[in-house]
């Protein structure tokens, strides 16, 4: 697969858009996912004009499908996956039957997988390519505990700064490093580069309340306390940040510093002190991602159902369709209805595991054996509910890519 910057943008009229995938994967029995090659391929050089040059480290855990992977570092400005388990960086670093071994990963969270450990600490090509999360002193124990440092390579490690503000209305963000002073940054870093069998290579810090949080909303008053506190957020990580990464940089000499994620290229990739960012979920354009000011990213992952019963003539039920994202447990997990326009799901029922009935003008015109498209809430996961992707240009299917879950893989 080659990811060309396309000229049309055909998401942008539904009635075309989505009937030309129903068309291209006519021969295909659902429950299945289609991927558009020009949607992806547009997303894609989107976020690259929004990073403005800083280079991007794809993460793995939005994505699930080593193709797309492959696709998107084969692009200039994309560089290095930030990958979510131990297990999925020795898998992804390693070449494979059909698959060359990617040679920069990041471990985007700590690691307490001690085999998992042995076997990257056993390995020098693996020991090159593969950096492990910390932000404790236990961890680095934990590490030495599954194999001493005379008896294995030397491990590359990265510390995470906490990105979260802890502001006048209180903890804003999510609950990742305990390390949030540069003070408490400095410490950890002193007590690694004192260690043997570690090398202190980066820094990361991921601003969730800023990259993950849409600004947008259809509530406009939220929308507005969203961009207050985001820009209150970022101004304070902003300086942090730098005065972070410059008392780490005196005790030792960074490979990197990752910041940012897809709501977030623009203002991350500003910072004098960031070399690069991380972005995944922009490049399939989850529903979750729909309602920010700043960009649109295009539907390119979406799932197809079939009708398969009525049992009203202005209801259809859908088999299947409970494919719930994870976060709180609130309507904006469900999947999305794309496609036909004018249908909602049942409130008592909601989206089930083997069925989810359908109301409104749209489902009264479904028959049996009619298709349905749905958009998941976030991007990584509906690769953990198909085996491929059916890559669609134009009115074909031009290939299928298979998934983790397609290659046999279940990392978390």
């Amino acid at each position: 697969m080659k990811l060309d910057r396309p000229t049309a943008q055909p998401w942008l009229n539904p009635a075309e858009y989505w009937p030309s995938l129903s068309a291209a994967t006519e021969s295909y029995d659902p429950p299945y996912a289609a991927l558009s090659l020009g949607a992806l391929a547009h997303n894609a050089f989107d976020m690259l004009d929004r990073a403005k040059g800083m280079p991007i480290r794809v993460a793995s855990k939005s994505i699930r499908v080593r193709g797309v992977l492959d696709a998107v570092l084969a692009l200039p400005g994309y560089a290095g996956v930030l990958a979510y388990t131990l297990p999925e960086a020795l898998w992804l670093a390693t070449p494979s039957k059909g698959y060359t071994a990617i040679e920069d990963v990041v471990v985007g969270y700590p690691t307490a997988d001690r085999a998992a450990i042995r076997e990257l600490a056993s390995d020098a090509t693996l020991a090159k390519r593969v950096t492990l999360m910390v932000d404790s002193v236990a961890q680095l124990d934990l590490i030495d505990a599954a194999i001493a440092p005379s008896k294995r390579e030397s491990i590359r490690v990265c510390i995470e700064l906490d990105a979260s503000w802890d502001g006048p209305f209180g903890h804003i963000g999510v609950r990742r490093s305990p390390v949030h002073s540069v003070a408490q940054a400095r410490a950890l870093a002193e007590q690694i580069v004192e260690r043997p069998g570690f090398t202190l290579v980066g820094m990361m810090g991921y601003e969730a309340q800023i990259a993950g949080l849409t600004n947008d909303p259809a509530n406009k008053l939220r929308g507005v306390a969203v961009r207050f506190l985001q820009n209150r957020s970022a101004a304070e990580l902003a300086d942090r940040r730098a005065a972070a990464v410059a008392a780490v940089r005196a005790i030792a000499e960074l490979e990197f510093v990752n910041g940012g994620g897809t709501g977030s290229l623009e203002r991350t990739s500003s910072e004098s002190a960031v070399t690069e960012v991380a972005a995944g979920s922009g490049l399939f354009g989850p529903h979750l991602f729909d309602h920010y000011r700043h960009f649109t990213p295009a539907p390119a992952a979406a799932f197809a159902l079939s009708v398969v019963r009525k049992p009203k003539p202005e209801l259809a039920t859908l088999l299947g369709g409970g494919w719930i994202a994870s976060g709180p447990a609130d309507a904006s997990r469900v999947p999305l209805l794309a496609w036909p326009e004018g249908m909602a799901m049942l409130p008592l029922e909601g989206a089930g595991e083997v069925q989810t009935p359908l109301a409104g003008r749209a489902a009264a015109a479904l028959q049996v054996g009619d298709r349905v498209w749905l958009r998941h809430t976030k991007a990584g996961e509906l690769s953990e509910h198909v085996d491929e992707f059916l890559l669609v240009d134009g009115d074909a299917v031009v290939e299928t890519l298979p998934t983790y879950r397609g290659q046999g893989k279940a990392f978390l």
